[in-house]
């Protein structure tokens, strides 16, 4: 009992030090959010998501965590050295030591060097090397489907934005028409019905408008998110920021089988892929290292205690030799991982030949909705060019007494469907254009470098 006491007592100091010394500072308070850019367009966008948005950040912290990898696997072909040592106290009659002696004391410095390993050690550095280069092209899938989405809620913006201004324009010209109708009826020109009539079609347009102004507030939020715009303060990224651009019609030619040999060529998920096959490939000659010994070269030198405590007294030397490891029977282990590892590739293989399906009908889909789009664009501009001339010519047959009030509604309902029409187009011709471009493989075009 005695030497148990004794014991715990020495052993609290050095324990309570090692816990201190291990344990981590208090992590450092979280730097406050990045303010909103006083002016977003496009360009603005894409540069602030580039540097702000989650997941691209999260895929950067991938690739460090396998720069990690990367080096500790890579220390398995350097040297190895380590220092140790040792203190007892014990019962004088269970010592090892002449003169037999309640203390004890040894100290050791060793190192080793891997000179044969089944060529395990190798492959293992160059899988980790090719897992590396697909947490990179990873990355760069990200950043294209992060950009993608980022294009989509601005262009969603401004779409939200143009349908705000069809409905205001609809609920202007339909406030003059009752006004004209009110003047009519007040000189006995028109019945009261008409009048009713113009008034229900001014109430009825204030709720496309009560819905686009949603539109655009939720639109607004669905930006701040893919920017990663995060934020403490309780007003939007619309009162913070000026939202600049506007939904336009640039013709841009794509060809169908250059779309799809663009997409074998540059996708980085498919490339990707091609780095995990080739990575789970190099596993099957880690796995097959087990059938081998394991040899390396260990060197170092240690010191026992010698007749007394005192170091001077202590007995010391170095060495230098050879180790050898070898699982002659390792009750098939080996075989099983091996057997592991070849199904890893074939499974691997099997992911890449399926996502080169997808990836080829994910392109003729994008490219078929750009054609859509692109047919959309041309024939809504023509529908506004007519319905802008048929409530002008209604509007002067009713003034001259040849036309009713239900043509003029009727025109002015009309041009209102073509014109958001015409905007709806133009956001589904950008982001068309975007997502097959995406679907190539291609970086966004303001992307610089």
């Amino acid at each position: 009992m005695k030497f148990a006491r004794h014991f715990f007592r020495s052993a609290i100091g050095p324990a309570a030090f090692i816990l201190a010394a291990t344990t981590p500072f208090a992590a450092p308070a979280t730097e406050p959010p990045p303010p909103a850019p006083a002016r977003i367009d496009l360009q603005t966008a894409i540069g602030y998501a580039l540097e702000h948005n989650f997941a691209i950040r999260q895929a950067r912290e991938r690739i460090r965590e396998q720069e990690g990898v990367v080096v500790e696997v890579k220390a398995q072909a350097l040297p190895n050295v380590g220092a140790g040592g040792n203190y007892q106290f014990g019962e004088r009659e269970i010592s090892n030591s002449q003169p037999q002696s309640n203390h004890g004391w040894s100290l050791n410095l060793t190192a080793s060097q891997t000179l044969f390993a089944g060529g395990g050690v190798r492959a293992s550095i160059q899988s980790s090397e090719l897992v590396r280069e697909a947490a990179l092209l990873d990355l760069k899938a990200v950043i294209n489907a992060a950009l993608l989405q980022v294009r989509t809620n601005y262009y969603q913006v401004l779409l939200a934005r143009e349908r705000i201004t069809v409905q205001e324009e609809n609920l202007r010209l339909l406030e003059q028409q009752l006004k004209t109708t009110t003047d009519r009826f007040e000189a006995g020109t028109v019945s009261g019905f008409e009048r009713l009539r113009a008034e229900v079609a001014v109430a009825n347009a204030k709720t496309p408008l009560i819905s686009a102004r949603n539109d655009y507030r939720l639109a607004i939020e669905a930006l701040r998110q893919s920017l990663g715009l995060t934020t403490r303060r309780t007003e939007s990224l619309d009162s913070a920021a000026e939202i600049v651009g506007k939904l336009d019609f640039e013709p841009v030619s794509f060809d169908l089988r250059s779309a799809t040999e663009s997409a074998r060529a540059n996708r980085p998920d498919l490339q990707r892929l091609s780095k995990l096959v080739a990575a789970s490939e190099r596993a099957i000659t880690t796995a097959r290292s087990g059938y081998y010994p394991r040899v390396a070269a260990v060197g170092g030198w240690e010191a026992f205690k010698g007749r007394t405590l005192a170091v001077s007294d202590g007995r010391e030397g170095a060495f230098i030799g050879v180790q050898s490891q070898w699982d002659i029977f390792d009750g098939r282990a080996t075989s099983g991982r091996v057997a592991q590892a070849r199904s890893v590739v074939e499974q691997n293989r099997l992911t890449l030949v399926e996502r080169e399906l997808a990836a080829e009908v994910e392109v003729r889909r994008a490219y078929s909705s750009w054609q859509e789009a692109t047919e959309l664009v041309e024939a809504s501009g023509r529908v506004v060019e007519q319905a802008e001339e048929a409530v002008r010519l209604a509007n002067a047959r009713y003034s001259a007494g040849t036309g009713t009030q239900l043509d003029v509604l009727q025109a002015q309902v009309e041009l209102t469907t073509a014109r958001t029409n015409q905007v709806q187009a133009y956001y589904n011709y950008n982001v068309a254009i975007a997502t097959l471009r995406q679907a190539m493989g291609l970086t966004d075009a303001l992307v610089q470098g």
